[in-house]
């Protein structure tokens, strides 16, 4: 399905600052070389999230889902003067592709990347998130919210990816593996009084989550 109308779209990257050298390069590299390439953030996303970086100005970002490091660079150039991007990615060959990118990267002093099960990474670092960046295994959004959401500083943010899943969700009943899942967690975030939630339909749809408790 396609949720946002092609001509807004283009529209709307007629008048957004354009993309630099370096995430061009990933998105050409990608779209020419990976099996799925629409897994990347893109043009109209990655400023979005960018520039919500750099309104928080965050001294430590997390990001599940690297995939080949382009949202991480969107996200990193918000980063305060002392600020760390973590970033976690499953698979080794979309991993090595990102640490590559990121090397040529003004901010690749501030990027650090893991390899491996999330989950455990997350368990594994002891910060305090400004920010976090949802964008990995459908099925496993809440456990990732879970183990992130304690984490969080109060007024911090919580950005998810892909919560209108290709329009699969406007669906009724809801069906598919993923869909489902992105609908449960959908349904679990709005239900949360915690938080303060804002679903945007941009692209394949963020879900932008303010911690304030």
């Amino acid at each position: 399905m396609e949720i946002v109308n092609l001509l807004a779209q283009q529209y709307a990257e007629k008048y957004t600052t354009a993309e630099g050298e370096l995430l061009k390069e990933v998105a050409d590299y990608t779209n020419a070389n990976h099996q799925m390439p629409q897994m990347l953030s893109g043009h109209l996303q990655g400023k979005l999230i960018e520039m919500i970086s750099c309104m928080i100005r965050p001294k430590r970002i997390l990001e599940i889902g690297t995939f080949t490091g382009y949202s991480a660079l969107c996200l990193a150039k918000g980063l305060a003067a002392d600020g760390i991007l973590h970033t976690i990615e499953l698979r080794e060959e979309e991993s090595a592709i990102a640490q590559g990118f990121f090397n040529r990267s003004a901010q690749k002093k501030k990027i650090i990347l893991h390899t491996g099960d999330a989950l455990q990474i997350i368990d594994e670092l002891e910060e305090t998130w400004d920010l976090v960046f949802i964008d990995a295994d459908k099925v496993g959004y809440i456990n990732y919210f879970n183990s992130v959401i304690s984490k969080v500083r109060q007024n911090g943010f919580i950005l998810a990816d892909n919560v209108l899943f290709h329009g699969e969700v406007l669906s009724s009943p809801v069906s598919g593996k993923n869909a489902i899942a992105i609908q449960i967690f959908n349904d679990f975030v709005s239900g949360r009084n915690d938080i303060e939630k804002l679903m945007l339909p941009l692209r394949d749809g963020i879900y932008l989550i303010k911690k304030i408790a």
